[in-house]
């Protein structure tokens, strides 16, 4: 599905440096029935950024997201989109949003669907430089039937530009692409970021928000567990990974090593959690016939478990 709006006027840009926060929630709370889906939220995004907005399955994102496009009213709390209530904005034209699934009719062709999007604005951008900046203009004759999963979602793309949005909110913007897709898509996203569009994404592909997210939001069970930089979300699951080649490792005897948080074992690889690596590497060095060593910082898929994860699910998760 892709958000779009069917509005009279579109919005005028500010002029530089009178913009206000392209997303700004305030003590948002969204309950349905006894169930808190969305828990006091705080949140501030800047015209301009390209924020990851991460969490398991149940964590509030769609809810959140929802309240942002309007399309629900928060429980308590307040949501304003650069500096008015949601549906004002989409009413702008300020916001579109490119839902994973939906919103295509497989009979008409590329060219045909991105037309007919753009015959609901008033001063839409050109059909060719959206399927150009999607990088679809070769399959503009297409019918949509006969493109792949990729190829659709990269229509979605092109249909929620027509209306040169302030803010594009993308829901796994990357299903069904390749690798090089992916690439370009990414790249085509940072040049419009560039002049002054706002991205805000959800995704299950944590390198592309640590390749290409400016800033990373986790949440967990309805509030921001962690904001701030790849690295600085990295930085907040203690410990580092020691890794090493054991012939016949002993699970049991590898998590009784003091420091040890936890422990994979894939066939001769040993892979030790620790929040003192030096005592872990210092034990295998010497006490096992471990070769090969070597101690990394966490990654952002430590991190996203540490920090989502339930205290009782995972050692080491959020306090």
């Amino acid at each position: 599905m892709t958000v779009t709006n069917m509005a009279d006027e579109r919005g005028r840009r500010p002029a530089a440096g009178s913009q206000p926060a392209a997303v700004a929630l305030r003590g948002v709370r969204k309950n349905f029935g006894s169930v808190q889906a969305v828990k006091d939220i705080d949140l501030d995004i800047s015209s301009g950024e390209i924020v990851a907005f991460l969490g398991p399955n149940g964590a509030g994102k769609t809810s959140t997201i929802d309240i942002i496009l309007g399309l629900s009213q928060p429980t308590a709390g307040t949501a304003e989109v650069f500096g008015m209530q949601p549906r004002q904005a989409i009413a702008r034209g300020l916001v579109s949003a490119v839902m994973q699934t939906g919103g295509l009719l497989k009979e008409f062709t590329v060219r045909e669907t991105a037309e007919y999007t753009a015959s609901l604005f008033v001063r839409p951008r050109p059909v060719d430089e959206a399927l150009a900046r999607a990088g679809i203009s070769g399959i503009a004759d297409r019918r949509v039937g006969k493109c792949s999963g990729g190829e659709q979602q990269r229509l979605r793309f092109a249909m929620a530009l027509l209306s040169d949005p302030e803010l594009l909110i993308l829901d796994e913007p990357t299903t069904g692409m390749d690798v090089e897709g992916r690439r370009g898509f990414w790249g085509a996203i940072r040049q419009d970021t560039a002049r002054g569009r706002t991205v805000l994404f959800a995704t299950h592909y944590l390198e592309e928000a640590d390749a290409y997210a400016d800033r990373i939001i986790l949440l967990r069970q309805g509030k921001i567990v962690a904001d701030g930089t790849s690295s600085e979300v990295k930085a907040m699951a203690a410990g580092r990974t020691v890794r090493a080649t054991l012939p016949h490792p002993d699970q049991a005897r590898l998590s009784a090593i003091p420091g040890a948080d936890s422990v994979e074992v894939r066939g001769d690889t040993v892979l030790i959690h620790s929040t003192d690596s030096d005592a872990v590497a210092r034990y295998l060095l010497t006490s096992t016939p471990a070769r090969d060593l070597e101690i990394n910082t966490r990654g952002l898929e430590d991190a996203f478990i540490a920090l989502t994860s339930d205290d009782s699910d995972t050692p080491g998760g959020s306090r």
